[in-house]
């Protein structure tokens, strides 16, 4: 099998906070030198390379002299403020050393779920590409709250690759790949060199995280890759330690997991809907509201929605869900939570008799809606 790496122009490339300092122990220059090494190479090949990169909060808890991750959100983000300033240093020292230049990135959700801050954040990391720079990314850790316990660097890389429209995420880890079953715990484990992103029987094979240092696991490396397929990436999920991992893989040599993208290329804005990780509420859908929107590809209408869940404004996206609570698309809600629930299973003729006036005839436009 050759591998995915092998055309792609444009990537993504993710590293674990266990490879970046050395399962905790403090940042690892040798191994962060060696991708920068890599990277560099990849860049004289004609690639574009983002970096999104954990460790800020592995190394400020080598710094602060702690063994063991906080639980409280406070000490998190003094953790993350204080090893982010030796991060940054790391990657641009050893950046340097083959004349590249780097760029710092912060990124919280809010960032990615505003339409005009993710179109910002876009041409911005398009322009550093354009001007040979190697962005560095990380979840901005000092400030998100929820984010710092929810979120993973996985998911940020599908969504920087979703955002950039990348060929591929390479997700690198101190596991060689995906296996069959915990390799761990399973003696029969057998190891997945090739499957398509987004099959069902992936998600179920992954397991929970494998360190104490990091917050992903091979599960948030399945569903990035779905996440990323959206948008034509494809993924590979390999081994940080192996030698010239990043080299080979761009030479055609296939290590590790590949993934890949089979789904039509997502429409951009599409594509930011799909992305948001928290949604502003719920709508939930009779059969024949969902057949609309699935088989024949129609607009959301309220005739077709029983309940109303969440406080939602105008504008805001929000979950379709059957009766079961099985989310079937999202889109931007053309009525505030509290008008919705108002003209909920009437027909769109009666919207302006009911609220006193009419913006749109849909509850959704298709326009504005992905399937899910």
């Amino acid at each position: 099998m050759t591998s995915l790496l092998l055309d792609a122009k444009c990537l993504v490339v993710k590293v674990g906070s266990s490879l970046v300092t050395n399962n905790g122990e403090g940042l690892d220059q040798v191994a962060i030198a060696a991708w920068a090494k890599q990277i560099s190479a990849l860049v004289a090949q004609g690639k574009q390379v983002v970096l999104v990169s954990s460790g800020a909060v592995a190394e400020g808890m080598q710094r602060l002299g702690w063994r063991k991750r906080p639980t409280a959100v406070n000490e998190l983000q003094a953790a993350a403020a204080v090893g982010q300033m030796g991060l940054v240093q790391m990657y641009e020292s050893c950046f340097s050393q083959h004349g590249l230049h780097t760029a710092q990135i912060l990124l919280t959700h809010d960032d990615l779920a505003d339409r005009k801050r993710y179109l910002n954040a876009r041409t911005t990391l398009r322009t550093l590409l354009d001007l040979g720079v190697i962005p560095i990314i990380n979840e901005n850790d000092t400030v998100v709250t929820d984010e710092i316990r929810f979120g993973d660097n996985d998911t940020l890389g599908s969504l920087v690759a979703n955002l950039i429209e990348a060929d591929a995420l390479v997700i690198l880890t101190d596991q060689s790949g995906l296996y069959s079953a915990d390799p761990r715990k399973s003696s029969d484990a057998e190891f997945i060199q090739y499957a398509i992103a987004g099959a069902a029987d992936l998600e179920k094979m992954a397991g929970g995280a494998g360190s104490s240092i990091g917050s992903g696991g091979m599960l948030t490396k399945v569903l990035a890759a779905k996440r990323a397929a959206r948008s034509g990436a494809h993924t590979i999920i390999a081994s940080g330690r192996e030698a010239d991992v990043l080299v080979r893989l761009a030479s055609g040599e296939a290590i590790g997991t590949h993934l890949r993208a089979e789904q039509i290329k997502t429409l951009a804005k599409k594509q930011w809907l799909a992305d948001h990780l928290r949604l502003a509420g719920k709508v939930i859908l009779d059969s024949g509201a969902i057949k609309a929107l699935k088989q024949d590809g129609k607009s959301l209408l309220p005739i077709g929605v029983i309940a109303v869940d969440g406080d939602f404004e105008r504008g805001e996206v929000v979950a379709c869900v059957d009766e079961s609570g099985k989310e079937v698309a999202r889109g931007l809600v053309n009525y505030a939570a509290h008008e919705t629930a108002r003209i909920l299973r009437q027909p769109s003729s009666e919207i302006e008799r009911i609220l006193g006036y009419v913006d749109e005839a849909e509850l959704i436009h298709r326009d504005n809606l992905i399937l899910i």
